[in-house]
């Protein structure tokens, strides 16, 4: 059976950090592709900002655009909002019969599944948790089984390294002229300079 990972964010910009944990969940749970799913506005990020849908469109295809591994899906993008996980990975269980679905997730955002969008029919929904680990942390997961029963027979642990970058972090020192350059992919590199995103109007 083929087995799909979902890589969901809004990736605004998507940086290393995403192509190494994107490439090691690929590696470790051996799954056929990785999906880039990009979120046009998630339900729990109402009061940000964020880069024009088209120019984060580009910066993921830039991203991805040498990896076989890795394909961009438009499912979030060509339906209207809000976009709960849940509903995504309906629709993509749906588009691919047949195939197993792993949602790669954070160890953070695992232990918050319970605050989800119908987080127990989620968690049905899909076939395995890739959770990336964060360092230094421990979390219960029989106090996370209690709540969504089922859940630990899903988990499966990425061990990937830890490398301190976040989008955040990008968007501020393009915003206050420091180095930003070698955080990023070559061609998000290029898009983020053609397009003069993430100056001080746009960087949250």
């Amino acid at each position: 059976m083929n087995k799909i990972g979902i890589f969901g964010g809004t990736f605004d910009p998507p940086h290393i950090g995403h192509q190494v944990l994107a490439a090691e969940a690929y590696v470790q749970l051996r799954l056929d592709r990785v999906l880039w799913v990009l979120t046009p506005d998630p339900p729990h990020k109402q009061s940000l900002q964020f880069a024009p849908l088209d120019a984060r469109q580009a910066m993921v295809n830039a991203a991805i655009a040498s990896s076989t591994a890795f394909e961009f899906s438009r499912v979030e993008i060509d339906r209207a909002g809000p976009h709960y996980a849940y509903d995504t990975v309906r629709l993509i269980a749906e588009q691919h019969p047949g195939t197993a679905i792993s949602y790669l997730i954070g160890e953070d955002s695992l232990f918050d599944l319970p605050r989800w969008y119908r987080p127990q029919d989620f968690v049905r929904a899909c076939d395995e948790f890739g959770v990336m680990r964060r360092a230094g942390r421990s979390f219960p997961l029989e106090q996370l089984e209690s709540t969504l029963p089922g859940i630990i027979a899903k988990i499966r642990y990425i061990d990937a390294p830890i490398i301190q970058i976040s989008s955040s972090f990008i968007r501020e020192r393009i915003a206050t002229g420091g180095q930003f350059r070698y955080y990023l992919p070559e061609g998000v590199y290029r898009e983020i300079i053609s397009r003069g995103l993430y100056t001080s109007k746009l960087a949250h």
